[in-house]
């Protein structure tokens, strides 16, 4: 049978992050993809124009209905919008007990419109964290769930430490917003640290990254790799998706999510 993903997201009408990332991404790796959408955004490369949250009832169903038929071998979670909607993913989650479960705490879009509203933020780290098997914060969102400041490389170690307290079992701690020549992301299992290193890429078309790799882990835990192989794929495959972005848009523009699978010449 062919490996299926489930993700709990917002829809992107530009097509670059969310629901749309995502199903891109798990296509791009072998693995049928499903979806709850949490929020209906207008948005493009430029901006977020207007935001819809899904009744919590319509979320739990479409997560219902593709568990009781489909099923899925990995479930990743992206914009949730509020604390109703993270207490409701997190009980169904919990009651089909997902233990493959990818959490990418989304908060600002690239553009900088907030999508989680800020009386979420506990009821994330309580109630959602402790479920997953993966987050993948960026060091703003780290700062956030901390209630401290992540703002180098040093303080990076401690905050992964900290933020595997929580509950998850695994934390990829990603150092995207530091300044230097070198992306450092910070892989913690408890134990171990892992440190993956990329050239910085100077572009702007980096929408929907955080969407894409959280997803990619997702499918390649799908498809039975371990956490620390699947992570090191999904950041290799994320990096040359940035370097072969289709020039759409007159903002962020998205990656290649088909980076593997289809020519990119124009």
């Amino acid at each position: 049978m062919i490996p299926r993903a489930l993700t709990i997201a917002g829809s992107d009408s530009g097509g670059g992050a969310g629901i749309q990332a995502d199903l891109k991404t798990f296509m791009a790796h072998g693995v049928y993809g499903a979806s709850a959408i949490t929020a209906i955004t207008a948005q493009n490369t430029l901006e977020v124009r207007a935001v819809v949250l899904i009744e919590p009832t319509i979320v739990v169903a479409q997560i219902e209905a593709v568990l009781d038929d489909i099923g899925a071998d990995a479930v990743k979670t992206g914009m949730l919008g509020n604390a109703a909607i993270i207490e409701a993913v997190a009980d169904t989650l919990a009651r089909y007990r997902i233990e493959r479960l990818v959490i990418d705490p989304v908060m600002v879009a690239k553009s900088g419109a907030r999508l989680l509203e800020e009386d979420a933020i506990t009821t994330l780290r309580e109630r959602l964290l402790p479920l997953a098997l993966v987050i993948t914060p960026n060091l703003p969102e780290a700062s956030v769930l901390l209630n401290r400041q992540v703002t180098d490389e040093h303080d990076m170690a401690d905050a992964a430490r900290d933020l595997h307290a929580l509950g998850p079992r695994y934390v990829l701690l990603k150092g995207g917003h530091l300044a230097g020549d070198n992306v450092v992301d910070l892989l913690y299992d408890g134990e171990r640290f892992v440190e993956l290193r990329a050239q910085r890429l100077e572009t702007n078309h980096t929408h929907g990254t955080g969407c894409t790799y959280a997803a990619a882990i997702a499918a390649l835990i799908a498809r039975g790799l371990p956490v620390e192989q699947a992570v090191r794929q999904a950041h290799a495959y994320l990096h040359e998706a940035i370097v072969r972005a289709p020039a759409i848009g007159k903002g962020y523009g998205p990656v290649n999510h088909l980076v593997h699978g289809l020519p990119t010449d124009r």
